[in-house]
């Protein structure tokens, strides 16, 4: 190949490379890997002598500031990413009650009812520990209520391989209930007005 015809370093492969790469990323396995492993090097580095240098690039703004988004990246980390997030977890747990396992409401019970009581018994445990301080702790009742659903759906994709669909689809609905009566407990009793 002369030097003039030669591929740039870092231009566009051919095209079965490409549609190989963007298989491999649109697995789900990958990217709850990759969840994982960046959670991991961010509370390595948080939590290193580099620190600093992690909290001034989570404070970094960015965005156009004249429509009112000059955000900082963990703004847009904490509500745009998530926003897609909780949006796509939506629509692949209706995509289940409307087409898939959960169509019967006699199968969607379950997976419903453990996600109220794994809101329930964490809260009433915390109350149960906290019940005779008056310093307001009471207050957090909520906050064990809830999964981190990113987390637990990450989880759900890299053992996924290993685990029978109707499991796989039970710990979907599991995890998105939970999130979703979470949100509602927040809205419900810790804000001043709807």
């Amino acid at each position: 190949m002369s030097p003039s015809t030669r591929a740039p370093l870092l231009g566009r492969g051919s095209w079965t490379e490409t549609a190989r790469i963007a298989a491999i990323l649109r697995r789900e396995t990958v990217g709850g890997a990759l969840l994982l492993a960046a959670a991991a090097l961010a509370l390595i580095w948080a939590n290193s002598p580099w620190g600093g240098a992690y909290e001034a690039l989570r404070d970094i703004r960015v965005g156009p500031a004249a429509l009112g988004l000059d955000l900082t990246l963990g703004t847009w980390a904490a509500d745009g990413l998530l926003a897609v997030f909780f949006f796509v977890a939506g629509l692949e747990l209706k995509r289940e009650f409307v087409a898939g396992d959960l169509r019967e409401p006699a199968r969607a019970a379950l997976p419903v009812a453990a996600a109220v009581g794994g809101m329930a018994v964490p809260a009433l445990l915390f109350v149960l520990v906290n019940l005779g301080r008056d310093d307001g702790a009471l207050r957090g009742w909520a906050i064990p209520s809830a999964t981190d659903i990113a987390f637990a759906l990450a989880v759900l994709a890299v053992i996924s391989t290993h685990l029978p669909a109707a499991l796989r689809t039970f710990l979907l609905t599991l995890a998105v209930v939970d999130d979703l009566r979470a949100i509602l407990v927040i809205a419900v009793f810790y804000t001043d007005e709807l």
